[in-house]
């Protein structure tokens, strides 16, 4: 009998079988595997199966023989993810902003791949999370491969900055074409992505929402600002800078009472320094960026939290408030 052309990926198709129709529950008998590769044009006998089996667990793949009285079988017991762990995922990239949707459901598709089909249904399931605002940027996985790059290779970068018009439509920012920067760190900052990067114009450094950045320009220019990079610590900046927005940094104690005492370390992080006040309260003193964000986030919380000092950060805060109020 001549070979199939097919032979040769035996193996190939072996082991597909077994990762996408098998688990502990769901086994494949010797005679169902005989019978799937004959049916992609692949002839195999009982020995040559076992001897393939045991060549794949020579490799190092989890393939166990599950015997019962009805003939057991196969499955591939170890996966690169267990179900627990692609669910995770799933929820990860579902509820993540800066992923477009169309984007989502083709990893949460690759995602379930990975699962098995038997599996595949309880990884759907997790997909269905309502009310998720979602970017509408679809170039943002090329800009974030893009900035990658720039960054291992040390040099800067240009793009066009975008912002929503009133026809609900991402176009650059009027009045300044394209943004050339030195690229320094990417963080993940309230379900935003971020860019840290040194403008050589203004001496500073400075952030971007990166699913607000267009068209990513790698140039072959090497970065600047390599002493303001050195001295910065990214994570103290994330914490300190409300919404990514800048502003004068300040040294400020605010008073709480004792049972907000994990609003304080979900925003400022376990290592803030904290005091008792008078019975019922609590004191914090940390390094914040005076904005408007850093204003919104206190009268979120309400008359509870209180501006202790310093004066000039308790002034600022007022005028803040007066100027809604008289704007209303």
């Amino acid at each position: 009998m001549a070979k199939s052309p097919r032979q040769k990926m035996k193996l190939l198709f072996l082991l597909q079988m077994l990762a996408e129709n098998t688990d502990e529950h769901h086994a494949l008998t010797t005679q169902e595997i005989i019978d799937r590769l004959e049916a992609n044009d692949i002839h195999a006998e009982r020995k040559s199966i076992y001897d393939d089996i045991r060549t794949l667990q020579d490799f190092g793949y989890d393939i166990v023989q599950n015997a019962s009285r009805s003939g057991g079988g196969y499955f591939l017991a170890g996966r690169e993810f267990e179900l627990p762990e692609l669910k995770l995922l799933v929820d990860a990239v579902q509820s993540s902003r800066f992923i477009t949707t169309k984007k989502s459901r083709e990893l949460i598709r690759k995602l379930e791949h990975m699962a098995g089909r038997h599996d595949a249904g309880k990884l759907q399931r997790q997909v269905y999370v309502a009310g998720r605002i979602k970017t509408e940027n679809e170039s943002i996985y090329y800009s974030i491969d893009a900035i990658h790059r720039a960054i291992q290779e040390n040099r800067q970068i240009c793009f066009p900055y975008l912002e929503w018009t009133l026809q609900k439509e991402l176009k650059p920012r009027p009045g300044r074409e394209t943004y050339q920067v030195s690229p320094w760190a990417l963080i993940w900052r309230e379900e935003n992505y971020y860019l840290v990067a040194f403008d050589s114009a203004s001496s500073m450094m400075k952030h971007y929402r990166v699913d607000k950045i267009g068209t990513v320009e790698i140039l072959d220019l090497t970065r600047e600002g390599h002493e303001w990079a050195e001295n910065l610590d990214l994570a103290a900046y994330a914490d300190r800078t409300f919404g990514m927005y800048g502003g004068r940094e300040e040294i400020v104690t605010l008073r709480f009472p004792d049972r907000l005492i994990g609003v304080v370390i979900d925003r400022f992080g376990k290592e803030v320094d904290v005091m008792p006040a008078e019975t019922g309260f609590f004191k914090c003193r940390t390094k914040i960026a005076v904005s408007g964000q850093f204003f919104g986030w206190i009268t979120g919380i309400g008359k509870e939290a209180v501006i202790v000092s310093p004066n000039s950060v308790k002034e600022a805060y007022q005028n803040w408030l007066k100027e809604i109020l008289e704007s209303q």
